[in-house]
């Protein structure tokens, strides 16, 4: 399931963007993929990072994964209830299951991800 209005990247990481403010996560597609999630290493607040960089690490049973950022910003806040609770994003990858919030410092750093359709359409030739 992909949700209109984000954007997605190849990895399977969305980002919403609002203003200069990118909440970004991992799509449904990858928790389908990992199974149920067990461990989720949240980025620092502070940390900047350019689209493509590694921003976290999901960890569940059947395999670690590197998350990468979509966007070029520094992180500044993230999503501190999934340490305790890295099932919210098997539970709502898009809304409870948000990994971090990143202040864009490249507003054009979207430009080259993926629209909803264009998204579908790459994960159906998976």
């Amino acid at each position: 399931m992909a949700v209109k209005g984000l954007f997605y990247t190849k990895d399977h990481e969305w980002v919403n963007i609002e203003g200069a403010v990118a909440t970004m996560g991992i799509t449904d597609y990858a928790q389908e993929q990992l199974g149920e999630l067990v461990f989720v290493e949240l980025p620092v607040i502070g940390k900047q990072v350019h689209a493509h960089d590694e921003i976290a690490i999901v960890e569940s049973s059947k395999a670690a994964s590197d998350v990468y950022s979509p966007v070029t910003g520094t992180v500044i806040e993230v999503n501190q209830e999934l340490e305790s609770r890295p099932e919210l994003i098997n539970e709502d990858c898009y809304k409870s299951g948000w990994i971090a919030k990143l202040q864009l410092t490249d507003p054009k750093s979207h430009e080259d991800l993926m629209d909803t359709e264009q998204y579908k359409q790459y994960v159906a030739g998976l």
